[in-house]
Parts: C-alpha cells; sequence; structure tokens
C-alpha cells in the first residue's frame, strides 16, 4: 500500500502530534475502568460479576458501532469525525453527574456506553489513519509510538482518578462495612458524589480538544488507495469476506482486546480481594502494568523493522503472555500480582502488530476491514465478565487460566492465520 498523504515532512510530523494526542485520549478514558470497578462495586454495592459490567458497557459500544462509525467518517471525513467522536465522549462525561447523584449503576453504564461511541468514532478513524501514514512495513513502529501516548496516559488515569476517589489513608470498603442505615447511606452517597468533578473537568477538556482538532491543518488521507501490486490481487475481489486473514486478525484482536484489559482491569481488584493488598496501594499497579506496555513500545520502535519483523514480535508477545499468565496462576502474593502487571510487556506489541498484518492487501476495502478490527475492541466488553464470573465460582487467582488460550490463538495468527489470504 502507497504512503497516500501528500504532505510535506512537517505535515506528516504534525499529523503524528495531533494523532499522538488522540491516543493520549483514547489511554486516558479507557484505563479509568481499572478503578471505577472497584469504586463502583462499593458505591453501587455490586457482586464481582456486575462490577466488571463496567468494561462490558464501555467496549460493547465498539461492537455496536464500529461499522456506523465508518459510515459517519465516509460522510465528515477524519477530522470532522475526529471532533465528533470527542464530543460524543464530553456527552459520556455529562452522564456521569445524574448518575453520582442518583447512585444508579445503570446510568453509569449508559455514561460509560456513550464514551465508548465516542471512542469508536476516533478509533476507527486513527488507526487507519496511523497505519497509511508511511511504509506498511513500519506500520507497527508508527503504532508504538501511538501506544506510547496511549500508556502514558494509562499510567496516570488510574493513579489520577484513584487520589480522588480513594482519598482517604482508610480502606474505604472496611469504613462503609463498619456503617448500617441512614450513615450507611451517607457515607455511599458521598462516595459516589467524588466522581462528580474530575468528569466534569474531562468534559471540559474534550470540549475544547474537539475545537482544536476542527480548526487544527490535519489532512485527509485516502486509507483506500491501492499501488498497482495491491490493485492487480484484487482485480476480481468484490467483498471483504474474501480476505479470510482479516476476520482471523479480527479474532485475534477480540482476545487480545480480553486480555489485556484484564491486564488493566482486574489487576487492583485482584491485589485487593485475593492478597489483601490495601485499595490505596493496589491501584499502583494498574500503572505498573501500562508502565510494561510502554517498555514493550520502546523496545518496538527500536526493532522494528530493523531488527525484528512484526510477525516475529507478535510470536514473542504470545509466548510472554503465556509464560505470565501461567506464572501469575502458580505463584503467591507479590510475585504472583506483578507477573499480572508484567502481562503490559507481553501485550505491547500485539496491537501494532495485528493492524498491519490484518490490513496487508487489502486496497479499497481498508475502511471496511478496519470496521471489523475496531468491532473486535469488544473482546473488552465479553472476556473480564467471564473472568469475573469465574472469580465468583473459583477464585481471583484460579481465573486467570482464562487468558492461556487466548494468546495460543495470537500465537496460531502470528504463526500461520495471517498467510491466509483465499478460503
Amino acid at each position: 500500500m502507497e504512503n497516500t498523504l501528500t504532505t510535506t515532512k512537517s505535515g506528516t510530523q504534525r499529523s503524528i502530534v495531533i494523532i499522538g494526542a488522540l491516543f493520549f485520549i483514547f489511554g486516558f478514558v479507557t484505563w479509568l475502568n481499572s478503578v471505577l470497578i472497584p469504586y463502583l462495586k462499593l458505591a453501587c454495592e455490586l457482586n464481582n460479576f456486575q462490577s466488571y459490567l463496567v468494561v462490558t458497557a464501555f467496549y460493547i459500544s465498539y461492537l455496536v458501532m464500529a461499522l456506523p462509525s465508518a459510515w459517519v467518517l465516509q460522510r465528515t471525513g477524519y477530522k470532522k469525525g475526529m471532533s465528533l467522536g470527542l464530543l460524543v465522549m464530553a456527552v459520556g462525561c455529562l452522564v456521569f453527574i445524574p448518575a453520582a447523584y442518583s447512585r444508579e449503576y445503570w446510568m453509569f453504564l449508559l455514561g460509560l456506553f456513550v464514551q465508548g461511541t465516542g471512542l469508536a468514532i476516533l478509533q476507527t478513524a486513527a488507526n487507519p489513519y496511523v497505519t497509511v501514514l508511511g511504509p506498511i512495513e513500519s506500520a507497527a513502529k508508527r503504532i508504538s509510538i501511538m501506544g506510547i501516548c496511549n500508556k502514558v496516559a494509562g499510567v496516570l488515569a488510574p493513579i489520577i482518578l484513584g487520589a480522588v476517589l480513594f482519598s482517604s489513608s482508610e480502606d474505604p470498603g472496611e469504613a462503609i462495612a463498619a456503617l448500617a442505615g441512614e450513615e450507611k447511606i451517607a457515607a455511599l452517597n458521598e462516595l459516589a458524589e467524588r466522581v462528580i468533578d474530575p468528569y466534569l473537568v474531562m468534559m471540559g477538556v474534550l470540549i475544547l480538544l474537539a475545537l482544536m482538532i476542527y480548526f487544527s491543518a490535519l489532512p485527509e488521507v485516502d486509507a483506500d488507495a491501492e499501488d498497482e501490486a495491491v490493485a492487480k490481487s484484487n482485480l476480481n475481489k468484490t467483498s471483504i469476506f474474501q480476505f479470510p486473514h482479516v476476520f482471523l486478525g479480527t479474532l485475534a484482536l477480540f482476545l487480545y482486546v480480553g486480555v489485556e484489559v484484564i491486564a488493566g482491569d482486574t489487576i487492583i481488584s485482584y491485589a485487593n480481594q485475593a492478597h489483601g493488598i490495601p485499595l490505596n496501594d493496589a491501584k499502583f499497579f494498574a500503572s505498573i502494568t501500562l508502565a510494561a506496555m510502554i517498555v514493550g513500545y520502546v523496545i518496538g520502535i527500536f526493532t522494528i523493522p530493523k531488527f525484528v519483523k512484526q510477525e516475529t514480535a507478535l510470536k514473542i508477545s504470545a509466548i510472554l503472555g503465556i509464560v505470565f499468565g501461567l506464572l501469575a496462576i502458580f505463584t503467591n502474593g507479590f510475585v504472583s500480582v506483578f507477573c499480572i502487571s508484567l502481562l503490559g510487556l507481553a501485550n505491547a506489541m500485539v496491537w501494532p502488530a495485528i493492524w498491519p498484518m490484518a490490513l496487508a492487501g487489502l486496497g479499497r476495502f481498508t475502511k471496511i476491514g478496519s470496521s471489523f478490527l475496531i468491532m473486535a475492541i469488544a473482546g473488552g466488553a465479553v472476556i473480564p465478565p467471564l473472568y469475573g464470573y469465574l472469580v465468583d465460582i473459583v477464585n481471583p487467582q484460579q481465573a486467570y487460566w482464562i487468558l492461556i488460550p487466548c494468546y495460543l490463538y495470537i500465537f496460531y495468527f502470528a504463526t500461520k492465520g495471517y498467510k491466509v489470504r483465499s478460503l
């Protein structure tokens, strides 16, 4: 696929900076869920399965909205579409205000769904955009740069929101459990209302960014352009369904998002429930997970494609995921929790590698192929609640067995699946 961005080098760099800012927003909003899960479990008095519906509400929006997002972008273009996505996210933040005052869990879930809808529009635009911003062979490198922006925000998000929601040195769960009657209700209401100020601030920031993107010099790209070889290869192709590697990649991405969300969003609850680490301390493990991902991205930037091919990086990632997952299951205490954090290192290069491998050779089918990959983000809506269900019937540590088959399939895609180009 040719680079179809007809701008100067400085214009391309400016585009990378703008898209990097958007990936920062993706990360900040997405990784707030790791704090919202234990927070809403307390504030709304939920069990484990119910608390993990936080990620279901957030990520199911990608499944529902990915194809409509592609339709929106066809009519608005990338720049206006990104601005629209940011405004939709701001509306989702606004929904948190009445949700907090009423302490109604379904309203929190609605707000998360609306935020996810805005992110679906942004992701549908940003990922193919950065993929075609240069040679396809180095796409994983560019996406790794975006990943650093994403995960730096992810490191900061749980620390910042955790400091606001769990501000007291006393464990809020223990404090509330010691109360009864009107005192308990008042404490729960006070806890729920702590979320109002940070989400009002986020709403303002998102509106400001939407205006900045709308009036920016961000150029349009033709993500569906075909070079001569791709055009010849796709001459008789009439449907995206004639590219099986796209759907094998979609399944790999579905499973990957599930295990990434598990690694980042369950670790606070896992450290607290399984190993007795106070929430005020456990909140830092989510940031360690994302810091490990940043290390993986940096490695990818300096090694792909000069020393390591995208396919090889994906194989190594899958193997590391299996190893760290098994260590988390068979070790105890801090070591087990830290192995879940190390899944961040294993996960770092999976998303950057799958995207160019799954979109390779699509040409004019790139937009629709990207939409299917965005739909795969719904893996974060399905797999973490299954983990939560296993926690309720087994225990938090043994529930991590759900990771192993996911990484095994990712290894299959890295070795054989991406090569399947015909039925």
